[in-house]
């Protein structure tokens, strides 16, 4: 058995409309390039036999600017995970925009409320970062929110168990390798701004990382048992 899902990771695409915290100016993609990657996903699923699958992490605007209309000129289906915290707020979706997405045939998950590490939270903080971030996210939607992004794709095994716990269908990282078909835990790409997907976008669906994922996969499950 290998690994055949790749999950891309977008935290932005274009110049950010707000500053962006430290660190993160990297993961904003040019448009060019993003659009570039979602038009070379059917060639490669069908050349390598692969799922490939497009997220994004944050709630920018851009995901509804720019992701959006991508994905609905490739038929494509996307996942946008949503800081319940910044709805609304300049640079980032509306609920309105949110509400739009969905009815397009895209999914919803939650990253959680302020974007914070969720390893590091006590009850009051899982609380909000876990339950009622979720809740709001389901109000202004209508409907379940049943996939979660770990923000700076940061875990642990009590973490995993507590998502589990609440009912998360899937849970999303950026643990950097491909994901099992149809698993719980979702490995996946963060690309960044040198990314180039003409040189890039095949070698992470190389037979050599197939093999290597499945490895990782067996290893994560027996040190982290959610």
């Amino acid at each position: 058995m290998l690994a055949n899902t790749l999950y891309l990771t977008f935290h932005g695409i274009g110049a950010p409309i707000v500053p962006p915290a430290e660190g993160e100016l990297k993961y904003f993609v040019s448009p060019d390039v993003f659009r570039q990657t979602v038009d070379m996903l059917d060639g490669l699923e069908e050349q390598i036999r692969v799922q490939a699958h497009v997220t994004f992490d944050d709630g920018n605007l851009s995901d509804y600017v720019i992701g959006l209309p991508s994905l609905i000129e490739h038929n494509r289906k996307g996942i946008f995970f949503v800081l319940a915290g910044r709805i609304g707020q300049k640079g980032y979706l509306s609920a309105g925009q949110i509400r739009e997405i969905a009815a397009a045939g895209m999914l919803i998950g939650t990253h959680g409320h302020d974007h914070v590490d969720w390893r590091r939270l006590d009850a009051a903080g899982a609380e909000r970062e876990l339950v009622t971030a979720r809740r709001k996210i389901e109000d202004e939607l209508g409907s379940p929110v049943t996939y979660a992004s770990v923000p700076f794709g940061r875990f642990d095994r009590p973490l995993l168990r507590r998502l589990r716990a609440l009912g998360y269908e899937r849970v999303f990282t950026s643990s950097m390798s491909l994901a099992l078909d149809n698993t719980w835990f979702c490995p996946r790409r963060s690309l960044t701004e040198t990314f180039d997907p003409a040189t890039g976008l095949m070698p992470l669906v190389g037979l050599d990382e197939r093999v290597r994922s499945v490895a990782y996969a067996a290893a994560r499950r027996l040190r982290y048992r959610w």
